[in-house]
């Protein structure tokens, strides 16, 4: 039995320029940190030949290509799992249109899972690499690529795509009382609100000829954010999150609406420095950095929303559970 454990994450700044139809002409950047909420895939070898998988549904087949989950039935066919296998996905939280880049987190877990059921170590950069593989090129999801990395590596990361398919990944490793304050001033709440991300990406995908100057406001806005976490001003990530919203807001229809730019500006008035919603947009977490002293009031402005505490993970997906035995020893 294998049991791997792959955080989610929050897009801090950036998002959107990690498009395909963006970072190959012009080069994107995301800044994103993973988070202490997770995706767990267990898989565990059956004494008969066929497949189960167990979901918010559960699967029974002879075939790998009769599996409709197709992160499933990919991940197999990618690592060569073929047959004899159970497999389960759980989440610490519904993953259903939260914005946490729950999706990738069960791809990159997935795999990491199957290729250590097969015996094989992978990195991490293998994992975001194939991950990728599989919900962009495979599955046809209109998606960018920060989602896969940030599951395969965790931390806090500095993305850069392109131009053309290169990926740099720098982590940041802030000195510890940095660390914790920066992730004692991030707050996230639950707008109560489910969406798919594949309309309003699309759009945006549609659009970035018409919003380049956005989406180049997005890139260097997280190279700032980023180049000021290192050099030690954590109120850059504020700054930067506040500017980026305004940009973020305009690339496709469904990013915002009223209830959240109504969220937003509460969260702000009540002495946030910076406030978005995560993902693409439209619904599932506002994310808000804010100095303690005016979390109180911030709480309270947003009180018709559920807050999901966080701390930030330091760790990538992971092997947490390997135990092979032959069943019909």
């Amino acid at each position: 039995m294998i049991i791997t454990q792959t955080p989610l994450r929050i897009g801090l700044v950036g998002g959107g320029t990690d498009l395909p139809g963006y970072y190959r002409e012009h080069g994107g950047r995301v800044l994103n940190a993973a988070i202490d909420k997770y995706v767990y895939v267990v898989v565990k070898q059956r004494f008969d030949d066929e497949i189960y998988v167990n979901y918010s549904r559960k699967e029974i087949v002879s075939r790998v290509e009769d599996l409709e989950h197709e992160l499933v039935r990919e991940a197999m066919h990618m690592t060569g799992v073929r047959s004899g296998v159970e497999i389960t996905t759980l989440a610490d939280i519904p993953s259903a249109g939260s914005g946490l880049g729950s999706s990738s987190s069960v791809t990159v877990g997935l795999l990491h899972a199957l290729f250590a059921y097969q015996g094989r170590q992978v990195t991490a950069a293998e994992l975001a690499e194939r991950a990728c593989a599989i919900e962009i090129d495979r599955c046809r999801k209109p998606i960018g690529r920060q989602d896969q990395y940030a599951a395969a590596y965790g931390g806090l990361c500095d993305l850069q795509f392109g131009p053309g398919d290169a990926v740099g990944v720098e982590r940041i490793d802030l000195p510890r009382a940095d660390w914790r304050k920066l992730q004692d001033e991030l707050m996230l709440f639950f707008t109560g609100i489910t969406r798919s991300a594949n309309t309003i990406l699309g759009e945006q995908n549609a659009n970035v000829g018409d919003r380049l100057p956005q989406l180049g406001q997005l890139r260097d806005l997280a190279g700032e954010a980023a180049d000021g976490l290192r050099g030690g001003d954590l109120s850059a990530l504020g700054t930067a999150l506040r500017k980026s919203w305004e940009a973020k807001r305009s690339l496709a229809s469904g990013v915002s609406n009223r209830q959240i730019d109504e969220a937003v500006d509460a969260a702000l008035a009540a002495g946030a420095s910076g406030a978005k919603v995560t993902g693409a947009g439209g619904g599932g977490f506002l994310l808000v950095s804010c100095p303690l002293e005016h979390q109180r009031a911030v709480r309270s402005r947003l009180a018709t929303m559920k807050e999901l505490p966080i701390k930030l993970e330091r760790l990538g997906s992971r092997v947490i559970f390997n135990v092979h035995r032959d069943i019909w020893s």
